[in-house]
């Protein structure tokens, strides 16, 4: 079976890096804007006989189109099985309604994207009422975890780390991280009480003299971070790293958390940025292939 990677221009080096790990040939997606705005992607034909479409959705109210419109191009180009990699994955925080008047907006986005598709392939999706993406999605789902590209881009510490997540949801990928580093996992007390204000807590947590890594999913104001790094910083860390999945974060946050006392920050390259240190073409193609088999 014919395997191709097709691609947006903005994604080109991230996608190119998947297609390589799969030893699939490459499809670059030409888009074509009409005049009044309205857009339509283009694969040449023939497509693979099984295609998988990369996008991650940051910014998605920029991309959904497009993403929706490419997958119905593959099918017409040929493409027997269509799958999607969106290492960012959007719209899951809202997963319930807090208040009267909202939409559920999981509920919305995640089935239209998952009708167009075969499989979707994630990482770190932000769940925390949601256990079933696939049952989400309307379509085999794999969720993984991004805890070993960033390790393993982080440097080697003289003494075992200080794994620090920044809320109790964190608490089995802080396991994880401590697992993998040797070290030991707390996690932090985190009440949010607006979208850019968080209040942190530590009780009982021993930074002094520890080499510590504050890890997080997704770092958008990059408050949750800042904080936790004051708190390490203040305790007498002897280094603060971080290293988050998503970094969705504008430069200011990354320049607030190095004023915190962070040395290092780390992220994969899921959405470009700056701190972009890990790749995720190894894990993402080993799922696309387990996927396929059907395993």
């Amino acid at each position: 079976m014919s395997l191709a990677v097709a691609y947006f221009a903005d994604e080109a080096a991230p996608a190119e890096r998947l297609a390589r790990a799969l030893g699939a040939s490459s499809r670059p997606l030409a888009v074509h804007r009409f005049p009044d705005g309205e857009t339509m992607p283009r694969i040449d034909p023939p497509a693979g006989e099984a295609t998988v479409i990369y996008r991650s959705l940051d910014h998605p109210n920029d991309k959904l189109v497009n993403l929706l419109l490419a997958a119905d191009a593959a099918r017409r180009a040929g493409a027997k099985r269509l799958f999607l990699v969106a290492p960012y994955f959007c719209y899951l925080r809202q997963d319930a309604v807090f208040a009267p008047g909202e939409p559920l907006s999981r509920d919305v986005i995640a089935p239209l994207i998952g009708a167009r598709f075969d499989g979707v392939i994630t990482v770190q999706a932000h769940l925390h009422r949601t256990t079933d993406l696939a049952h989400t999605l309307g379509a085999a789902a794999d969720n993984l975890w991004a805890v070993e590209p960033l390790a393993a881009a982080l440097p080697s510490y003289a003494q075992p780390p200080l794994i620090v997540g920044p809320d109790a949801e964190s608490t089995p990928w802080a396991a994880a991280w401590a697992k993998r580093l040797e070290g030991e996992a707390v996690s932090l007390t985190k009440v949010r009480e607006a979208d850019r204000k968080v209040a942190i807590t530590a009780p009982n947590v021993r930074f002094k003299g520890r080499p510590v890594v504050i890890i997080d999913d997704i770092a958008s104001s990059g408050e949750t971070l800042e904080q936790a790094a004051e708190l390490a910083r203040r305790g007498g860390a002897a280094s603060i790293d971080v290293a988050v999945v998503h970094a969705l974060m504008s430069e200011s946050a990354t320049d607030r958390l190095e004023r915190a006392g962070v040395r290092r920050i780390i992220s994969t390259d899921s959405v470009r940025h700056s701190t972009n240190a890990a790749q995720l073409a190894p894990l993402l193609a080993g799922a696309i292939r387990q996927m396929i088999e059907g395993r």
